[in-house]
């Protein structure tokens, strides 16, 4: 016997299996949406974890650049003494009369205290796309422009290790090197024996030496200040970053 379905109960069948493919599908899109956001907060998460690393990285390297900085400050200071008391003596009507100091002046003219920044995590911002994580605007402005600080003195550094170039060779006219040979113990610079003289007392040949000192010391001064400014700058920078990251 043939059993004759009613068109209504095929179309009741259908309509409640599309209700459930469409439950289905609603509940697989749910579940994929839903897995998205989870994996979109957890990588949200993970950057800004990477950006308070970062900072706090940036901070410490802050805090030893101004450690640095006020050591490179004294030794400028000290170095701008010498070199006046250097240039004094060598005016002096008989610079052979302070043979010691003048030996023991003009050769710690060489020797040089650079700035040496703590740029580890300056690179890493810079170099591996750091600096895309890190969301506020005034935040990355404050690192660019304390990048551009440091590049200023590093030029300046540059720029003096010319001048101290040129004076070398000028030196080995001034003094004897044989007396300059007995004041290097490992590395520590020591006053001469007794009251060496000079090699020569030529006056324009002392007036070219004291103009490369007075070069010399004329850049010190421009690193000096640009260094007194970069403290103040890190300074302010350690106190803005704790503000804005708590």
């Amino acid at each position: 016997m043939e059993v004759h379905h009613h068109s209504s109960e095929i179309g009741s069948h259908t309509g409640k299996r599309f209700k459930h493919y469409l439950f289905e599908f609603f509940m697989l899109f749910l579940a994929v949406f839903c897995g998205f956001l989870a994996e979109n907060w957890r990588e949200h998460i993970i950057e800004h974890q990477r950006e308070i690393q970062y900072i706090r990285s940036f901070i410490n390297d802050l805090q030893s650049d101004t450690t640095e900085i006020t050591s490179n400050i004294n030794l400028k200071w000290q170095k701008k003494q010498q070199n006046d008391s250097l240039i004094k003596f060598l005016n002096a009507p008989d610079p052979n009369q302070y043979g010691q100091r003048i030996y023991f002046f003009a050769r710690q003219l060489t020797r040089t205290f650079n700035f040496i920044p703590t740029d580890g995590t300056m690179k890493q911002l810079k170099n591996s796309g750091g600096l895309r994580l890190i969301k506020k605007k005034e935040v990355v402005d404050s690192i660019l422009s304390y990048d551009h600080s440091i590049e200023a003195i590093l030029l300046t550094q540059e720029r003096q290790n010319y001048e101290l170039n040129d004076i070398r060779p000028m030196m080995g006219r001034l003094m004897n090197p044989n007396v300059l040979e007995t004041m290097i113990v490992g590395d520590a610079i020591n006053p001469p024996a007794g009251n060496p003289h000079l090699r020569t007392l030529n006056k324009d040949f002392i007036l070219d030496f004291i103009y490369a000192v007075h070069q010399i010391k004329g850049s010190d001064a421009v690193s000096g200040a640009r260094l007194v400014r970069l403290k103040e700058k890190a300074t302010g920078i350690i106190q803005f970053l704790k503000r804005e990251y708590h």
